[in-house]
């Protein structure tokens, strides 16, 4: 047994009697002076920064920082970050500190960026890791810079994690993680930004980006001009490389389940997800496509056009899985203009760099409207442009079918009834039930938002067309909208709809009006879509060529987005 296993073997049995102290600055007005007190006393504390909760101990200090490599279970040559209160102790600890260093911290400062820059001997190789540079960072938390300057020591704190695991951003998720290996956690309140620091190598010319984070790569550019992007930060690094900051060899952030990340457009990726996910899948998606994935244990990131709100979710969506029995995790990734490269940093090295791409080129086009609104026109010229249209109230009696999954979960909440001897299932029956139980309309449409999208998404996938046309009265119910690249909300007066219902079906007036008037109104319709089609068109024809210009521009806007 080496030194280290050793030392891991006494603190071991150290931890099972370590006492840790929650310290909580709104009503303890002593927990900043404690905790800068533990600190210069050689003790590791977890401490609140903007972008998550870091270990904090002494970074010159070589023993206090072999505690926080050892409480993380952090490797050796994995450097950590000096946090300082202002820019003048830069030359304490730093040799040769550039203009642009200045520069970047009169603009940045304090907020989420670290410096890579030449060291002093005065800050220990164990606390670089063995490397010559040292990465700087003025943090922008007022608890984190009142215990800095109480300490009166820069103090090194990386991520408050189990290394590996996903980082924190509550003192919860470092309770979880350190409980009885530190001996106190300043709870300072959910992290702001929720992504670690970028950092950026100024030891090299030009500057180089070697971990994106919560300052964007395009501010560094604006600042500074040119700034590389190292490799690691978009591909695994190779066994015999050495890292140069902190979170670019080793594998980061990852829960207990493996991840597979999907890359593409917001759309595209969710319409993966949904035909690859399986039944123990936990899914990570954006707002929006929540809806898609009932049945799954789902973490919503944030909207897809939110890149804040997904920078402070993406921890805690990883850990969301950890108590929990799924067997994999997709996720949906951002792309990477702005936070976006920071997120789908950490979500790529969550899943070792396992990434699927979405984007297949194909533009999906939702026809929606009542009964009588004239959607056939539409799906027509739709087939015209050489669409694969796909009628999901037909995918729908087809699965009734053949689907074993739908027809046992069907069986099992309205009973053998609604099966006929040969074992086709009797529609008529189920909606005799439905309309008469709310309840059980209500576990027919949670059924059917299951299922149905599913597998339209895995025909969508396999149908050899470019262009995909979705016929669907409840296209926005059952969560399909969601996917389109366009939805069309199909109108018409009711007087219109009552006429083409009776001469289309051989009904009563009567009977074709109650109809019209038990579904959606057409406000609804419109309010739900991204562009009405009027059919008021007096001949077949006319609404055809009306139908064909209308589709022109759906599908050229479409394109362009």
């Amino acid at each position: 047994m080496d030194f280290i296993d050793r030392l891991k073997y006494y603190h071991k049995w150290k931890w099972k009697y370590m006492k840790t102290t929650l310290l909580t600055p709104e009503t303890d007005e002593n927990a900043v002076k404690t905790a800068a007190e533990l600190i210069r006393a050689g003790e590791v504390v977890g401490m609140p920064t903007e972008t998550v909760y870091g270990l904090a101990a002494n970074a010159l200090d070589g023993e206090a920082v072999k505690k926080i490599f050892l409480a993380k279970g952090r490797p050796q040559d994995n450097p950590l970050i000096l946090h300082i209160p202002d820019a003048g102790w830069l030359t304490r600890y730093c040799e040769d500190v550039p203009d642009a260093a200045y520069k970047l911290a009169e603009r940045f400062w304090p907020g989420p960026l670290t410096m890579i820059l030449k060291k002093k001997p005065c800050v220990p190789l164990r606390t670089t890791g063995g490397l010559e540079t040292v990465g700087m960072r003025c943090p922008d938390h007022a608890v984190t810079r009142a215990i800095i300057e109480a300490s009166g020591v820069p103090v090194a704190a990386p991520s408050a994690n189990t290394s590996g695991r996903p980082s924190c951003t509550t003192a919860e998720h470092v309770r979880e993680d350190m409980w009885g290996k530190i001996d106190g956690i300043v709870d300072g309140g959910p992290c702001q930004v929720g992504v670690e620091s970028t950092i950026i190598d100024l030891t090299v010319t030009p500057p180089q980006l070697l971990r994106p984070g919560g300052l964007p790569l395009e501010s560094l550019r604006d600042a500074l001009g040119e700034v590389t992007v190292d490799k690691a930060v978009t591909q695994k690094m190779n066994d015999g490389e050495k890292p140069r900051a902190p979170g670019m060899k080793y594998r980061h952030y990852a829960p207990k389940a493996p991840v597979t990340v999907v890359t593409g457009g917001a759309k595209a990726s969710a319409r993966y997800l949904l035909t690859h996910a399986g039944e123990k899948s936990g899914i990570i998606c954006f707002d929006e496509f929540t809806r898609l994935f009932d049945g799954h244990i789902v973490h919503p990131l944030g909207a897809s056009d939110d890149k804040r709100a997904q920078a402070q979710h993406v921890f805690d969506a990883l850990r969301t899985f950890d108590e929990t029995n799924v067997g994999e995790i997709w996720a949906q990734c951002p792309d990477s203009k702005g936070l976006g490269l920071a997120i789908g940093n950490r979500l790529k090295k969550a899943a070792g760099f396992h990434v699927e791409d979405a984007d297949d080129g194909k533009i999906v086009i939702g026809i929606t409207g009542g009964t009588g609104a004239g959607k056939t026109s539409l799906l027509r010229a739709l087939e015209k442009e050489g669409a694969c249209v796909l009628d999901c109230d037909a995918v729908y009696h087809g699965m009734l079918e053949t689907d074993e999954e739908l027809r046992s979960a069907l069986r099992s909440e309205f009973g053998d009834v609604i099966f006929r001897a040969d074992g086709s299932v009797d529609v008529h029956a189920i909606g005799l039930i439905v309309f008469q139980d709310r309840e059980k309309l209500t576990a027919l449409d949670a059924l059917v938002k299951e299922y149905v999208p599913r597998e339209v998404a895995r025909r969508m996938a396999a149908a050899d067309a470019e262009l995909i046309g979705l016929d669907a009265i409840k296209l926005m119910e059952c969560g399909l909208g969601a996917i389109c690249d366009a939805t069309v909300a199909v109108t018409a007066p009711e007087e219109v709809r009552v006429k083409r219902i009776m001469a289309r079906d051989g009904i009563s007036e009567d009977y074709a009006r109650a109809r019209v008037r038990a579904q959606r109104s057409e406000e609804a319709f419109r309010a739900d879509c991204d562009a009405v089609f009027e059919n008021n068109y007096p001949t077949p024809a006319q609404a055809a060529f009306a139908a064909e210009e209308f589709l022109d521009t759906i599908i050229k806007k479409s394109k362009e987005e």
